[in-house]
């Protein structure tokens, strides 16, 4: 089977480089102006993100922490974060999970597949999200959406 290693969810385009296999879980993620993460828990994956270009803005557990390339962005196992793309561009980070299963489920599962190694957003839909399924698939799935 030819599985996709690109998927877009929340205005990102996830591409895995390791999906835990190796004890951590590794994507590289493209982010729309203006795009972003809405707040999240999981405990059971740590999380570190590594910020390659754009201007991110950040929330950890209600702090807010504008994020530049070169800059690291740890979050605590378990704390409640979200992140925004400020930027005028595109932005782009590394992501690091760990152990990661539950990161490589959640964007699998969740996420929209794209063409392998996909670098371009899919055109805008006409049918939005179905958040009240997003967010009961995410708890199944071990990650809390606040809202």
């Amino acid at each position: 089977m030819n599985e996709t290693d690109t998927y877009h969810l929340f205005g990102n385009l996830i591409r895995f480089h390791s999906r835990g296999e190796m004890g951590y879980c590794l994507v590289d993620v493209t982010t729309a102006p203006g795009a972003g993460v809405p707040p999240n828990s999981h405990p059971g994956d740590n999380e570190v993100f590594c910020i390659l270009e754009g201007i991110y803005a950040f929330v950890i557990e209600g702090e807010e922490r504008i994020a530049r390339p070169g800059d690291v962005v740890p979050i605590p196992n378990g704390a409640v974060h979200a992140l925004k793309n400020i930027g005028e561009g595109s932005g782009r980070m590394f992501v690091f999970n760990v152990p990661g299963r539950i990161h490589a489920a959640f964007f699998a599962s969740l996420g929209e597949p794209m063409p392998r190694g996909a670098r371009d957003f899919p055109p805008p839909s006409d049918t939005p999200p179905d958040i009240p399924r997003l967010i009961e698939q995410a708890r199944e799935l071990g990650v809390t959406i606040h809202h």
